[in-house]
């Protein structure tokens, strides 16, 4: 995990207008659009997640109850959509094809990974490029990838990482510039107060609130 790159350096040569259907190829399948946000998202299989398959086996994690192992995540054809993202990745076109389709959608801000996380130091550059090649677009990453702090100087100026702590209740972890929390009481997420939408509140996306604190479900 040595590699270092410039938060300038991402955006590289720019190829060849892509179709949407040959993009679409590429990843796998369609982008994901949350009922709750504003924005798209692309899932992963949240049993792959490296840090999160191992907090949903403890009591008291923000794992443990996982929403992506349940309701229509647990159907065959999304797990084997979410399957097939998940290989997609590995792609030399996956950015790319990932900047083309984030381009072409509204509005202007994209979550990544309303399930799964991110996978590898391989796969957090390749998400820098494509943020890179989307500047119009505010980006949000959430992760339970503790690594992923040496690398946040370098993430492009319009990505928010953020950490989310692990246990509930938890206090937010000092060294990260942004982070989320879930909270047994005093929770700032007001979504839950709007029928559980985020409306327009965009505080998950925003570099200058420090700290999101999600109630407990």
């Amino acid at each position: 995990m040595g590699r270092q790159h410039s938060s300038s350096g991402w955006k590289g040569k720019e190829s060849k207008l892509m179709k949407t259907e040959d993009a679409l190829n590429i990843i796998g399948g369609s982008l994901s659009k949350p009922s709750k946000m504003p924005g798209w998202s692309i899932g992963l299989p949240a049993k792959e997640c490296k840090t999160g398959s191992k907090l949903r086996k403890v009591k008291g994690s923000t794992c443990y109850n996982c929403y992506a192992l349940k309701g229509c995540y647990v159907f065959p054809v999304v797990q084997d959509a979410q399957y097939r993202r998940l290989a997609a990745i590995k792609s030399t076109q996956w950015v790319e094809a990932m900047a083309h389709l984030i381009n072409s959608k509204k509005p202007d801000v994209f979550r990544w990974h309303d399930s799964g996380d991110v996978q590898d130091l391989d796969h957090l550059f390749k998400i820098y490029k494509v943020c890179a090649k989307t500047p119009t677009k505010t980006h949000w990453l959430p992760t339970r990838e503790a690594w992923i702090k040496d690398h946040v100087s370098q993430a492009p100026k319009n990505l928010t990482i953020r950490f989310s702590m692990p246990m509930i209740d938890q206090a937010a972890a000092g060294g990260w510039a942004n982070t989320s929390t879930v909270v047994s009481a005093g929770a700032t997420c007001p979504a839950p107060r709007q029928g559980n939408e985020c409306k327009d509140c965009r505080n998950c996306w925003n570099k200058e609130i420090k700290n999101i604190a999600y109630g407990k479900h």
